[in-house]
């Protein structure tokens, strides 16, 4: 099952900058109907639709405490902070987890990224 989330790109950590996987986060603090994992997604940003993946959750690798969508847009480089966009969560391919280090997580990102990506 599809599931859309529209609202305001809010700014972040910045971590995934720095790991090679910018992302879009949006605050999803009160929607209980999402599950928390990684996602293949798609985003449409001015009248393109952009593949991407997109993880619910806290980040407990990085002790996060908010829970946000963080979505990294495939061959997206732009500002979307203050914009409101739509994120489709097309289907789950893994639960939220705790990686031991941020190389470890920085690896998790691209096979994910293989898997949905196949980049």
């Amino acid at each position: 099952m599809i599931q859309e989330v529209e609202s305001v790109i809010i700014g972040g950590n910045r971590l995934g900058r720095t790991l090679g996987f910018p992302t879009a986060n949006m605050d999803v603090a009160d929607r209980g109907d999402l599950e928390n994992g990684v996602y293949e997604s798609e985003i449409d940003i001015d009248g393109q639709t952009y593949r991407a993946m997109s993880n619910v959750g806290t980040r407990p690798s990085v002790d996060g405490s908010r829970r946000l969508l963080e979505t990294h847009i495939f061959n997206f480089r732009g500002d979307l902070y203050g914009r409101c966009l739509c994120v489709r969560l097309l289907r789950k391919i893994r639960n939220e987890q705790k990686f031991s280090s941020i190389e470890e997580l920085r690896a998790q990102l691209e096979c994910d990224k293989m898997e949905i990506y196949g980049e």
